[in-house]
């Protein structure tokens, strides 16, 4: 069994500020670094981290071969990524003392995916695979449509949340992985107690992963609901990279079998670390150091 990621490759500037920026203000930063990032490209380190086996797909720009370096560097398959005429995409990521984060995202090569593309890296994949997708790239309903029909399990972290995803028939999805934000607005609900069962009511056959910050993370599927409280490994500096942390271990963990506790449990601890550091993918911890800080709560 496989996992393919199917998934952006942005290179995020990030800019330290005293607070976010408000309208018609110019706002003097603290520092501003270059960092190698998208919710796909942070997925798949957050996978391999986790000891999986993952595969990347997804287009870069001209100026996208340092993602080929870094894929040879955290061990991700990268032989399914292809380079295209012009830029790769980008984001410009403001993140204040508090480590919260705002983020403009211009999509640049990963909306130029189209169906041929799509097919040729599906056929390397089978029944019982796992695809891991988000918001990022374009043509979401044509991947989806595309690996249901092969028979692969479907993950979908749908952020951004906006209108791509009208297109996409989401009873075909085995696990929604949401936050508060994406939750309300995919449920209607504002109360996070609320948004696992709204979204059941209307797709039952799915399993839904709500993650909360601070506040942990709840996992829901009809008859079962398993709350995770967050772990805390210090303090927090930036918060960018927590929730593709967590997918991607989550992701892992469904490939390896864990149980859904135990799975919880080590994704909570693999974000506690990397909101303790600067940056996207580079904040994201391995298996032995996460594994380490559940060895050291048990002791407590």
């Amino acid at each position: 069994m496989k996992i393919l990621n199917f998934g952006s490759l942005n290179i995020d500037y990030v800019y330290r500020v005293p607070r976010m920026v408000c309208p018609k203000e110019t706002l003097a930063c603290d520092g501003m670094e270059q960092f190698l990032g998208g919710k796909g490209f942070n997925q798949s380190v957050a996978l391999a981290r986790a000891g999986a086996p993952v595969f990347h797909a997804g287009l870069i720009g001209e100026d996208g071969g340092v993602f080929l370096d870094a894929c040879r560097e955290y061990g991700i398959d990268a032989g399914h990524i292809r380079r295209i005429p012009g830029r790769s995409g980008h984001t410009i990521i403001q993140v204040d003392p508090a480590g919260e984060n705002c983020i403009l995202l211009y999509g640049g090569a990963n909306r130029a995916l189209d169906e041929a593309y799509i097919e040729q890296v599906l056929a390397d994949f089978s029944a019982g695979d796992i695809l891991l997708l988000q918001n990022e790239v374009n043509c979401l309903d044509v991947l989806i449509r595309a690996a249901h029909r092969r028979g692969m399990r479907i993950l979908l972290n749908p952020s951004p949340c906006n209108e791509a995803l009208d297109a996409c028939d989401l009873r075909l999805v085995d696990c929604l992985l949401v936050n508060e934000v994406e939750g309300e607005q995919l449920s209607g609900e504002s109360d996070p107690a609320r948004i696992p069962d709204a979204i059941l009511r209307r797709y039952p056959g799915m399993s839904v992963l709500l993650t909360l910050g601070s506040r942990g993370a709840v996992f829901a599927r009809q008859g079962q609901r398993v709350y995770q409280p967050a772990i805390r490994a210090g303090d927090t500096v930036d918060t960018t990279a927590a929730g593709d942390t967590f997918t991607g271990y989550f992701a892992a963990g469904l490939l390896e079998g864990l149980p859904v506790e135990q799975n919880l449990r080590r994704s909570a601890a693999a974000a506690g670390i990397a909101v303790t550091r600067k940056g996207a993918s580079p904040s994201i911890p391995g298996l032995a150091q996460t594994e380490a800080l559940l060895a050291s709560l048990e002791t407590v």
